[in-house]
């Protein structure tokens, strides 16, 4: 199907919710029920007056749907998960695992190219963290990009990616295109579900990272690290692939690192735990987690680093940068900004020998006025 015969069917199967869906202040749009939905605005949350005739017809609705992007949805499998052409990313339950009646939430992915310097306009962070993952980044650390669902990870993964200097071979690896990449040298891959009626078998992040490794990359990036694919990104890591990127879900730094290592043994690996915690702990250099606030703003909460792992098989963390507090302002909002801890990275050494303008001084806790 086209794209133009496809945003006709789209729009003709989700009118109800079709304005919703333009509204570029919108970013998510979540039906409870025929008769309940609610939407995403800015980072916040709001229900909306709009609704479906009813259960059939929003029944109908996910039929469709998955028809068109040639998958099943019904008894045996109750679930949908697609992308559409159009990029929208859409998760289906029907009943009897959705008790209230058809669930949906249709996620829309911005066009617009966001960059460091919006991120400092907004308040996401400041200029010295945003220089300071530009050298990291130029120095080839291997970044995690860590938070909750809905915290900006992938925004901000791909604002990172497009600070990678020229000349590199770069391999992006996700379940859905999301990330918003402009490079010369980049190759992208996308996972395969399993389609039995087409004789289409899964593909995997795990064996295109496999592949991935064939492929001559300088840096592999995974969009969202949810599996055993972890393992061969930690591996990646270690055997010479400099600046190697992804994100998970977690809602610490070292969170991020246990959660790591779970995925990790996932993988058919004869790795010890002791090993597989060496390994990982090795393998990463920053942690940079993010988060929404209260007032529907999505910040760096730290940029923290690995500095491997203590006698108890516990992973060493440090936070270089760390919000502690939000303010609330006359106007309702809210005002605060990751800053400094004392924390100087293990690697100054390295910005100092690559004459890197960011000196031991900006690392210092500022005194509190």
């Amino acid at each position: 199907m086209d794209g133009s015969v496809f945003e006709s069917a789209i729009k003709n199967f989700l009118s109800p919710i079709w304005d919703l869906l333009k509204d570029e202040s919108v970013t998510e749009v979540m039906v409870n029920s025929f008769n309940e939905i609610w939407v995403e605005r800015a980072g916040k949350i709001e229900k909306v007056s709009h609704k479906f005739q009813d259960e059939d017809s929003l029944r109908a609705v996910a039929n469709n749907i998955a028809q068109s992007v040639g998958r099943q949805i019904g008894d045996e499998n109750p679930r949908l998960d697609a992308r559409l052409p159009n990029g929208y990313r859409i998760h289906v339950v029907i009943p009897p695992c959705a008790r209230k009646g058809t669930t949906m939430a249709i996620r829309k992915f911005s066009k617009t190219q966001f960059t460091f310097q919006d991120f400092i306009r907004y308040g996401s962070m400041s200029v010295e963290m945003a220089q300071f993952i530009d050298i990291c980044v130029k120095l080839g650390k291997n970044i995690i990009v860590s938070g909750g669902t809905g915290s900006g990870k992938t925004t901000l993964l791909s604002m990172i990616c497009n600070r990678i200097p020229k000349g590199q071979r770069l391999i992006v690896i996700e379940d859905s295109s999301e990330l918003q990449i402009e490079y010369e040298h980049i190759v992208f891959f996308e996972t395969r579900m399993a389609n039995p009626d087409e004789g289409l078998s899964a593909v995997t992040i795990e064996e295109l990272v496999k592949s991935s490794l064939r492929l001559r990359p300088d840096r592999i990036i995974i969009g969202e690290v949810r599996g055993s694919e972890a393992l061969d990104l930690v591996q990646a890591m270690n055997t010479g692939h400099k600046g190697c990127f992804g994100t998970l879900h977690a809602n610490t730094p070292k969170a991020a690192m246990v959660r790591l290592q779970a995925l990790a043994q996932g993988a058919d690996s004869q790795l010890s735990e002791k090993a597989l915690i060496q390994q990982i702990s090795s393998a990463v250099d920053i942690v940079i987690q993010t988060s929404r606030y209260q007032d529907g703003v999505r910040r760096i909460a730290s940029i923290s680093e690995v500095l491997g792992k203590d006698e108890r098989d516990q992973y060493i963390v440090k936070d270089i940068y760390h919000l502690d507090r939000l303010i609330r302002q006359e106007d309702g909002g809210f005002s605060g900004i990751a800053t400094a801890t004392g924390h100087v990275p293990s690697f100054m050494a390295e910005i100092e020998d690559h004459k890197l303008p960011f000196s031991r001084q900006k690392f210092l806790k500022k005194k509190a006025s």
